[in-house]
């Protein structure tokens, strides 16, 4: 018999400190329970050195009596949580020691390196037996996995290899989405994570996010607390109400803070832990997810009014409070009746960005901002007419708006008389005003009504037609080749993603227009032959502005955004377009140099933010495109001691 007070059981430190998973009101208890500690061999230097001491607990009748044991030492197999022996109505305590050597140590994404640990690691950690003998290169494995991700044919299946990639070895999967950005953008983001937000529920294997649902009301603080990673700098929120073009996913729209997240290192070079993305779950309205048996949702309709407006007031209170002034909160894919509400309600207490109503505006801007030096004059020149008046439409046309202001020195309301919106009711004009919700209000000038998209082109005669409906095929060959009559190089930019939601494509765009349109979309199209000539379709995707914006609001240490930023980041990215790119028709640079233009943009967006007084990382660095580099997350593998 021995006899061991609580402090002995330093080999787990869930008994070791307070929260030992035994209360005083169990030691007080008449009772025999079983208990598995693991204590240290005696044998120094041994990571391994631990025997299995089997005990039971005694009567205990006073807080100050010992615990006595009597411990033998075994061979063969142990049920060293106590799973075998309890019974199905008894509790089990999941105890874990976490050491960063051996299998913990190639199961852990962050540190992990697969058959690129060195010889020397694998003795220092106990890696020996546990992989090949092999040694590769980082480059090697990288090789390895773009030809594997090739094998598969369904670009899902792609989708999914690489979240387990991510899931296993996190640099390796950077280093891999970094090399090949062009190729496996359309994986990880859009068009393919449209369909895996579309199936999550089936595909979902492990949580690469938090979810806080209405369940969690009261405890929102307590949930960003359960995050393993405590410095946070950026966090993608979604409700999932407006997915994409796809509408309400509720809980499975975790695909996309995922996906943006996974661009904000790969392309703007923020820590991977340094992201968190986040779903809040207040139910769906959609009726066919609520009967499906794999959703991982809660299976109610959508809390809506004072019930979903304090849950997101407590989410953004509990942010400030756990992570400082200066985190940056992303809302994504919100649906317009909250996504206005939210950004302006916040917008002047915490750092908070809307990608789909600013981030889309500034890229949009940049692409226009380039396409002058291809059509001439300058954006107070030209018309434009939107087929879409939600977040994107109206968040385009607002940033054009303040542009040609700022531009001309005419007054904003002046220059928005320029810029016509078409919704599902027809041409936005004067006399729909009292129907009209609060965000369409400015785009409703004095017109006669008109339903039809063609007809609207035709009475507006705009040069720049743009597309943010989310519905596919409506920039039909009449409305194409309409454009095409009144201008010589008419501007199409068919936004709408993921690829089947798209206005047109781009042989249609080409094709229709004998060659002459400009054309961009949101999702990638492949080169289109037309006559004997390739054309090369651009894409206006927010990812050319978001992880450099993001980068340059946290290096600067900025705690509000403001329109000026916006612009700044628009005209910082029309300017890395080559002429090499003009000649090939493009008004976008290619992402191969994604992360040298996010350093320009994160440069340029500081900048601002320093003028504007807005930032408070001081002194300001000289150099700040130099130091946007410098702070920038690096996928290349580390040397272990």
């Amino acid at each position: 018999m021995m006899s061991l007070n609580r402090s002995c059981f330093l080999g787990n430190p869930a008994i070791a400190g307070s929260s030992s998973p035994f209360s005083h009101s169990q030691k007080r208890r008449s009772a025999s329970l079983k208990v598995v500690a693991l204590v240290p061999k005696a044998r120094t230097g041994d990571r391994n050195g631990s025997v299995v001491m089997e005990s039971t607990l005694q009567e205990v009748k006073d807080e100050s009596s010992v615990v006595e044991l009597k411990s033998t030492v075994h061979g063969g197999v142990q049920d060293v949580y106590g799973e075998d022996t309890a019974t199905e109505d008894q509790f089990v305590t999941p105890w874990s020691v976490s050491v960063a050597s051996g299998y913990t140590l190639i199961r852990d994404p962050h540190h992990n390196k697969g058959l690129a640990f060195t010889e020397k690691e694998r003795d220092a950690h106990y890696l020996r037996g546990l992989l090949p003998p092999v040694v590769i290169s980082q480059e090697l494995q990288v090789k390895k996995m773009i030809n594997c991700i090739r094998q598969y044919l369904v670009p899902l299946q792609k989708y999914i290899a690489m979240m387990d990639l991510q899931g296993r070895n996190e640099k390796l999967f950077y280093k891999l989405l970094i090399e090949h950005v062009e190729e496996l953008l359309p994986v990880v983001y859009t068009p393919t994570v449209g369909e895996a937000c579309q199936k999550y529920g089936s595909i979902f294997t492990h949580p690469h996010g938090l979810f806080i649902s209405l369940k969690d009301k009261g405890k929102i603080l307590e949930v960003l607390r359960n995050w393993p990673e405590k410095n946070i700098q950026v966090i993608v929120v979604t409700d999932g109400e407006r997915i994409l073009g796809l509408g309400d996913l509720g809980c499975h729209g975790m695909g996309i803070p995922v996906g943006k997240l996974a661009l904000y290192t790969a392309l703007g070079g923020v820590r991977p832990s340094a992201c968190l993305p986040v779903t809040i779950d207040v139910g769906t309205n959609n009726q066919k997810l609520l009967d499906d048996e794999f959703y991982i949702g809660l299976r109610q309709k959508r809390a809506t009014g004072q019930e979903y407006a304090e849950l997101l007031q407590e989410f953004m209170t509990a942010v400030k409070q756990n992570y400082g002034e200066k985190i940056l909160v992303q809302f994504e894919d919100f649906a317009n009746h909250n996504a206005f509400d939210l950004l302006a309600k916040y917008g002047t207490t915490h750092l908070v960005f809307n990608d789909d109503i600013q981030g889309t505006a500034s890229v949009v801007l940049g692409g226009l901002v380039a396409a002058l030096k291809l059509v001439g004059g300058s954006l107070a020149d030209h018309r434009f007419l939107f087929l879409g008046a939600g977040e994107a439409g109206t968040g385009i046309a607002e940033l054009i708006a303040l542009e040609v202001s700022k531009q001309t020195n005419i007054p904003v309301e002046e220059t928005r008389k320029n810029i016509w919106l078409v919704d599902s009711k027809g041409l936005i004009v004067s006399s729909r005003k009292e129907s009209l919700q609060h965000f369409k209000k400015p785009w409703a000038h004095e017109h006669e009504p008109v339903k039809e998209l063609v007809d609207a082109v035709n009475a507006i005669k705009p040069t720049v037609l743009i597309g943010t409906s989310g519905a596919g095929r409506t920039f039909t060959k009449e409305v194409v080749e309409s454009m095409a009559s009144l201008n010589e190089r008419p501007i199409i930019l068919a936004l709408s993603n993921p690829t089947s939601q798209s206005e047109c494509t781009a042989e249609e765009a080409y094709t229709w227009t004998q060659g002459r349109a400009i054309y961009c979309s949101g999702s990638p199209f492949p080169p289109v032959e037309y006559e004997g000539k390739v054309y090369t379709p651009g894409q206006a995707n927010n990812a050319y502005i978001f992880p450099g914006f993001g980068l340059g609001l946290i290096m600067s240490g900025t705690i509000r955004v403001h329109d000026d930023m916006l612009l700044a980041a628009s005209e910082a990215l029309a300017s890395q377009v080559s002429q090499e790119d003009y000649d090939k028709g493009l008004i976008y640079p290619p992402f191969t140099n994604i992360r040298k233009i996010s350093a320009h943009i994160a440069a340029k967006v500081a900048a601002k933010s320093y003028e504007l007084g807005l930032a408070t990382r001081l002194p300001e660095p000289k150099d700040l495109e130099k130091y946007a580099e410098s702070c920038m997350y690096s996928p290349s593998y580390r040397s272990f001691r």
